[in-house]
């Protein structure tokens, strides 16, 4: 795993509970630059989501920058884990994580509803597959 992914479980080995956790996601959350409306659309939006999500890709040279939104407050914490763990990184660099093990890692399987994995999980898919 990669320095990013380290410290980010690091981080969440911090706190003693869940309750900590999805406080300091939500933190993450509100750290989240917002996008602009007009990057609200259609073709940037993540189905299989409950809650409405947008996510931009940009590239620069080798290097993808994601960029996301999205309408509550636990899932922008959400998408600030993503975007730290993949944002700045080559296609070949993010074809090498294995985010079930980052999602494992950070506990996030037994304390995210079966619907907010799903549509982390289709943020994870859109992101890989932008990569490949």
């Amino acid at each position: 795993m990669n320095d990013e992914i380290n410290q980010l479980i690091e981080e969440f080995e911090l706190f003693d509970d869940w309750e900590e956790k999805y406080s300091y996601i939500i933190e993450l959350g509100k750290k989240l630059p917002k996008l602009d409306e007009a990057e609200k659309v259609e073709s940037n939006k993540v189905n299989d989501c409950v809650s409405q999500v947008w996510l931009v890709i940009k590239q620069n040279h080798e290097k993808l920058y994601f960029y996301a939104d999205s309408d509550a407050m636990i899932v922008k914490g959400l998408l600030a884990i993503v975007l730290r763990i993949y944002s700045g990184k080559t296609k070949d660099q993010i074809n090498k994580i294995n985010f079930e093990q980052v999602f494992n890692k950070l506990d996030l399987k037994n304390h995210l509803s079966p619907s907010r994995s799903n549509g982390l999980f289709s943020v994870i898919r859109k992101v890989q597959e932008i990569s490949n």
